[in-house]
């Protein structure tokens, strides 16, 4: 049986600066506070808790005072940095600097709009890090858009900046950027393509990738929106795509008649995850 891991799959580079930074103050002071999971994948969270790395919510860290405390790479509202001036907070900041560039955009097109009542809108998922911490820039008054259906609480009769959450799909902002600019007749509209390439460049390596093997092993953290959007493209090419996110999720009966695997995961899913599954299924069937 032939057994390959995609060599595109693995860590985005935001999220690996940040795990690597993770270890390197872990091995300087043995202990962390990390505001929210570090990465969206379960093994590498409980990886990193076991060398000292204490994930913690907002609602503790609004608590919090004379500590230090690592921001992930999606980033954080202004909110999370007034807080740590006022309460001796040391923040060592892992924000992507790519989620940092389209904080400041979004932030400056906020400012330059209120005037003229315009409204900014992010094409992202409502709730995610990442769209909190832009929704923070504007106040918390953007209008965040998760599909096209939600294009009907747009206000047509003021001007539009539209950004998009870094992870989201390209071909979903596209679409959506095309009908505002339809819809927004005597309105101006401002489209910002602020989709990462790095992710989104791996949908049309995956969909090559997944289509190569009679079984593709997925892996991702159950949290991951980049993972949940990735495997559905494995999905749509590959009907037999399964999806774990830890070792013991393998079931041997899928190998059955079986002549080739591809092994891949999320841009939250670390390469040597890949290598040790890959390496499980070795044991199992060769």
């Amino acid at each position: 049986m032939k057994i390959e891991i995609d060599n595109n799959s693995g860590f985005c580079f935001g999220v690996d600066a940040a795990v690597r930074k993770v270890e390197e103050v872990l091995q300087r002071q043995g202990t962390l506070y990390c505001l929210g999971d570090i990465v969206h994948n379960e093994e590498e969270v409980k990886r990193l808790s076991e060398m000292g790395l204490i994930t913690i919510d907002h609602d503790r860290y609004f608590t919090m005072n004379d500590t230090t405390v690592l921001l992930r790479a999606h980033g954080e509202p202004p909110s999370t940095y007034e807080y740590a001036r006022r309460n001796n907070i040391e923040l060592i900041d892992a924000t992507c600097p790519i989620v940092l560039k389209l904080q400041k955009r979004i932030h400056a097109s906020h400012q330059a709009i209120k005037d003229s009542s315009g409204q900014v809108i992010i094409y992202g998922k409502k709730g995610h890090a990442e769209v909190n911490g832009l929704v923070g820039q504007t106040q918390g008054e953007a209008l965040v858009i998760e599909n096209f259906d939600g294009i009907d609480q747009v206000d047509f009769s003021r001007p539009i900046e539209l950004y998009s959450q870094t992870t989201k799909d390209l071909v979903g902002f596209h679409k959506l950027a095309d009908e505002l600019k339809v819809r927004a007749v005597h309105t101006p509209v401002k489209i910002h393509d602020t989709v990462c390439r790095q992710v989104s460049n791996r949908i049309p390596g995956i969909r090559e990738f997944a289509a190569r093997y009679s079984l593709i092993i997925f892996i991702s953290g159950q949290k991951s929106s980049n993972g949940k959007l990735l495997f559905e493209i494995c999905q749509s090419v590959n009907s037999n795509s399964k999806f774990l996110s830890s070792i013991e999720e393998i079931d041997p009966v899928w190998f059955e008649n079986i002549d080739s695997v591809g092994v891949c995961g999320a841009t939250s899913t670390p390469k040597k995850m890949l290598e040790d599954v890959a390496e499980a299924i070795r044991r199992w069937v060769i």
